[in-house]
């Protein structure tokens, strides 16, 4: 392809006065945007990926391009409304475009949109002291980056300097994240193996759930001579279909992990922040773990960060003697911490945690009903708060339902590798009356689907 910078500048003033532009475009201009759109992901970002939205193959005649969104609610570019029970796979607790969140980073916009790196940044040292206010324990440091998967890395990394071993164990099904060090985490061979080789060190996989496997393999590593630095776990599993553990597990891992001298680590990534009736999943166990890493709605749905969260001894070899041991030049940056700051008033403010275990309540016993009534559609309802797996008898089933949904306006998604199980995870301010939408569009479905059946 030639490098044509008179139609790259051409092009990108073209966008700019779209997303400048506070109207929905004409009919005619949204059908030129969906068809644009289409062909740019096909030609220039992922191909594949349009066969796997709902928005390519259940929508009709036009795609589903998303546009705007407030709440609950988001339209695409032809103005069609849908009610979002997705939440950006746990991006969106606090909704589309939460005004406090929004006008907080605007304000920092027109201030200073990056630091200089050389100086003390405001902002950073503000969400660093306001994570240490309310995480558990006695966790006072906190590193920043922009995604899940870079605050584990870091999780990583600090459990290997702190403890001098390199051994993790983590669980079957797990989801870390995708870089190198994360993905050797994770319980999915879907993703590890067409690399091959992954993390050097040695990595365990056991059960989830099952502290019995834990405190056996590290007994096993402890009588074979193998130094395991941390254990890794999520407290609810999330992209295996909103996994609740037994009660016993947390309490037992953690005294496990005291035994032995190992670190426990927390992904927080998904569950933190109030998604599971709780504001940190692993309170629901009153467990405090030696490291926790969060991301996802950390940025209020409106811009990405992730930070990585524990006490002030395990996190020395992070500042001694090195302080950059462990940098990023974007992570932390001050859009970035303000919408933080933010998100985390407004959770706090609204106890948003209390209505996800209000709600997710609600929703769940009404969600067990239907599986009863559907017993050749659904294998099982599980989750806590507003992380929810629907569990179906296949995937083919899974995905009937998902895009019977969509074609009813409510937007869910199943797992990163199976339509089996179809999350629910909805902003955390969602209504009973939204609620209440999404179960008697869910049964419409459901009758639909016992037909083809």
């Amino acid at each position: 392809m030639v490098m044509d910078y008179e139609e790259a500048l051409d092009y990108s003033a073209r966008w700019m006065a779209l997303i400048r532009r506070e109207e929905f475009p004409s009919q005619a201009e949204a059908h030129q945007i969906i068809n644009e759109s289409k062909e740019n992901f096909a030609e220039h970002y992922n191909r594949n990926w349009l066969e796997y939205r709902k928005s390519i193959t259940e929508a009709g005649d036009w795609a589903a391009v998303e546009w705007a969104g407030s709440g609950v609610l988001f339209k695409d570019v032809l103005g069609r409304e849908y009610l979002d029970f997705l939440g950006g796979y746990g991006m969106l607790d606090l909704g589309w475009s939460h005004p406090v969140v929004v006008e907080t980073v605007k304000a920092q916009l027109n201030r200073s949109p990056m630091p200089s790196q050389e100086l003390i940044d405001p902002l950073r040292g503000v969400l660093a002291k306001l994570l240490s206010t309310i995480t558990p324990g006695n966790m006072k440091y906190s590193w920043f980056a922009a995604s899940g998967t870079e605050a584990n890395e870091a999780a990583i990394k600090i459990a290997k300097l702190y403890t001098g071993k390199a051994a993790f164990i983590v669980a079957v099904k797990a989801f870390h994240g995708k870089t190198m060090g994360s993905l050797s985490m994770i319980g999915k061979a879907d993703y590890r193996a067409p690399l091959g080789p992954l993390y050097a060190g040695p990595v365990y996989h056991v059960p989830f759930g099952d502290a019995e496997a834990v405190e056996r393999q590290l007994d096993i590593c402890e009588k074979v001579g193998i130094g395991v630095a941390a254990v890794l776990f999520e407290p609810v599993q999330g992209e295996a279909g909103a996994i609740v553990p037994p009660d016993d597990f947390w309490p037992r891992i953690r005294a496990a992990t005291k035994k032995y001298g190992v670190l426990l680590i927390a992904d927080e990534v998904q569950t933190g922040l109030g998604r599971t009736g709780k504001l940190w999943g692993v309170d629901h166990w009153d467990v405090v773990p030696d490291i926790l890493t969060v991301a996802k709605s950390l940025g209020g749905g409106v811009m990405p960060i992730s930070a990585v969260c524990t006490t002030e001894e395990i996190y020395h070899p992070m500042m001694y003697p090195n302080p950059f041991m462990h940098t990023t030049t974007t992570g932390g940056g001050a859009l970035a911490c303000s919408a933080a700051i933010a998100s985390i008033h407004v959770t706090l403010q609204e106890r948003l945690w209390e209505q996800a275990a209000e709600k997710g309540s609600y929703l769940i016993e009404k969600l067990e009903k239907l599986s009863i009534q559907y017993p050749q559609i659904y294998e099982k309802i599980t989750g806590k708060g507003l992380l929810i797996g629907m569990h179906f008898k296949g995937p083919e089933i899974g995905y009937k339902v998902a895009a019977g949904l969509f074609q009813r306006g409510i937007l869910v998604a199943g797992t990163l590798t199976s339509a089996q199980t179809i999350r629910v995870e909805p902003p955390l301010i969602v209504s009973y009356e939204q609620m209440d939408i999404l179960l008697e569009r869910l049964e419409d479905t459901l009758k639909s689907v016992s037909r083809s059946l």
